[in-house]
C-alpha cells in the first residue's frame, strides 16, 4: 500500500542542511496497524505528514497504492487526500465556526456523499462515541477529551482506507484513551490500515509493528507483542 524509498527531509540556509529524515525507507502493506516511535524531534510528524500527503520530502520516492506521489500533480493528491485517508491530530484542528455534527459531516461534503446518507454516517459516529448531546455545541463548549472524541469520529466518518493519527490519546485521560485505541484494534481488525505516533509502550502493543524513530533515522522497525482484548 506505502512505499518509502531513500526519503529525506531537509532544511537547508546559506550554510548548512538540517535533516529532518534522512534516508527513510519503509514498506507498509494494506491492513498493518503500524506504530511510530522515538523521542522529540526524531522526525515522526514529519513522516506521518509526508505518508498524509500534507508536506512533501526534499528528496527521495514514496508510491501510494502504486501511485508515484512524487510524480503526481496537485489535483491528483487531492482526490487521493480526499478518498482514501483520514487523520486524527493531537490538536484536534477542529472548524472553531461549525458545531460538533458539522465538523463531523465535513469529510463527507468533501467527498459528494447524499445528504440522506450522510445523516446516517454523522449518526452513527454521534451514537458510537457517546456525544449525541453535543451534537450542536461549537468545539469551544467542549473539553479537550470530548474535542478528541470529535477529531477521531471526523476522521473516520468516511471509512477511510488509511487512518494516519498523532498522538490520539495524548490529551485524554486513561479510560478514554484505552476506549480509542480498542476502537481504532476494531477498524483494524475489519479491514482499516492504520498508522499512529505514540509515545505510549502500551499503546504502541495495540498494533502489530513497531518502527523507532531516531534522529530521522530508522533504528528499528520490529514485531508488537499485540495485545489481546
Amino acid at each position: 500500500m506505502i512505499e518509502l524509498r531513500n526519503i529525506d527531509k531537509y532544511y537547508e540556509n546559506k550554510y548548512q542542511r538540517s535533516f529532518v529524515l534522512k534516508d527513510v525507507s519503509l514498506d507498509i502493506d494494506q491492513g498493518e496497524f503500524i506504530t511510530i516511535m522515538g523521542p522529540s524531534g526524531a522526525g515522526k510528524s514529519t513522516i506521518l505528514n509526508i505518508i498524509g500527503l500534507l508536506d512533501e520530502p526534499s528528496a527521495g520516492n514514496y508510491f501510494f497504492m502504486d501511485e508515484p506521489v512524487h510524480k503526481l500533480r496537485e489535483r491528483r493528491k487531492s482526490e487521493i487526500h480526499k478518498h482514501y485517508l483520514g487523520f486524527v491530530f493531537q490538536a484536534y484542528h477542529l472548524i472553531d465556526e461549525l458545531t460538533v455534527y458539522e465538523n463531523i459531516e465535513t469529510p463527507l461534503l468533501y467527498k459528494g456523499i447524499k445528504s440522506k446518507e450522510r445523516k446516517s454516517m454523522v449518526a452513527e459516529m454521534l451514537d458510537r462515541f457517546q456525544i449525541v448531546a453535543k451534537k450542536d455545541l461549537f468545539p469551544d463548549q467542549l473539553s479537550g477529551g470530548q474535542q478528541q472524541l470529535v477529531g477521531v469520529a471526523r476522521a473516520i466518518v468516511g471509512r477511510p482506507k488509511l487512518l494516519l493519527a498523532d498522538e490520539p490519546t495524548g490529551n485524554l485521560h486513561s479510560e478514554q484513551g484505552s476506549e480509542i485505541m480498542q476502537l481504532f484494534k476494531k477498524l483494524n481488525e475489519e479491514g482499516m490500515t492504520i498508522i499512529q505516533v505514540t509515545h505510549s509502550e502500551k499503546n504502541a502493543q495495540y498494533g502489530n509493528r513497531i518502527i523507532r524513530l531516531e534522529d530521522g533515522i530508522v533504528r528499528s522497525d520490529t514485531k508488537a507483542e499485540r495485545l489481546e482484548l
